[in-house]
């Protein structure tokens, strides 16, 4: 297996309510395995494709900068960048 490059998250907020994180990814990169614990809405702030790899096989996101998405906490994925250039999302989560 490839060894991918680390996406760079970075919290800007994170209180009793909520916790807002930006995401970074050179191309390439990837979150690695997890599972969202909270509801969660992504803002990209980039247009492009992100890779989901999911215990059910891989399906390609088409994100457009601005247009927000909603997902229930529970979901379980790997996100990759397959673009040829940065990618960047805020996501928040709702505790």
């Amino acid at each position: 297996m490839t060894q991918r490059a680390k996406a760079t998250p970075t919290v800007q907020i994170d209180n009793p309510r909520l916790i807002v994180t930006e995401w970074r990814f050179p191309p390439g990169a990837e979150t690695g395995w997890h599972r969202h614990a909270y509801d969660y809405i992504v803002v990209p702030g980039t247009s492009g494709v992100l890779r989901l790899e999911t215990g059910d096989g891989e399906r390609a996101a088409q994100l457009v900068a601005g247009e927000s998405y909603f997902r229930n906490a529970g979901v379980e994925h790997n996100v990759v960048n397959v673009n040829d250039h940065e990618f960047v999302f805020v996501e928040v989560e709702l505790k």
